[in-house]
């Protein structure tokens, strides 16, 4: 009647499920940390020159380069349950036709605590174009420092840790020389 497969079944459904109950509180847990991650995003300058794209060379294109100051205090976010972080910056205007639109234009990945007291003085890592060929009248842009947290066990976890006070308006192009 109790066979060692009928044993070592029972064994196994036991732990399987206790694991499976572990990492369900594990997961549940995380949600009890709340942080509140403080930095500062300051856009130095951004300038926008015309180029051709590589996927289509004979379309002129804008392209904005964008320099920016990056301070961030991102530990209040890392816990037992956190794997990494995935830092972006953003960029979010509304085009001429009315469309709004959100550039990722650096980006980060923090994977320990020590390394998330950032302090960056960049440039956009990604190309910054308008799509519709030109940042002429374009919206001023709000830029952003959005995070997500990339835990061991459970779900993704967005937020928001820096953006500009001011949106900051696209200058005009500058013809290259």
């Amino acid at each position: 009647m109790h066979t060692v497969y009928s044993r070592i079944n029972n064994v196994s459904a036991m732990l399987s499920t206790c694991v499976m109950v572990l990492l369900a509180a594990i997961s549940l847990s995380t949600f009890v940390f709340t942080a509140d991650p403080k930095g500062s995003l300051d856009v130095a300058s951004v300038q926008v020159f015309p180029g051709n794209a590589r996927r289509y060379a004979n379309k002129n294109q804008d392209f904005a380069f964008v320099n920016f100051n990056l301070t961030a205090d991102l530990t209040p976010l890392f816990n037992w349950n956190t794997k990494q972080l995935f830092l972006y910056v953003s960029a979010e205007y509304e085009n001429k036709r009315g469309v709004k639109n959100e550039v990722v234009i650096w980006d980060r990945i923090v994977q320990r605590k020590e390394d998330a007291q950032l302090a960056v003085a960049g440039r956009n890592k990604y190309v910054f174009r308008e799509q519709s060929a030109s940042f002429k009248n374009a919206a001023p842009a709000h830029y952003t420092l959005k995070y997500n947290i990339m835990p061991y066990v459970g779900a993704l976890t967005y937020g928001e840790a820096a953006r500009t006070a001011e949106p900051v308006a696209f200058p005009e192009r500058q013809e290259l020389s």
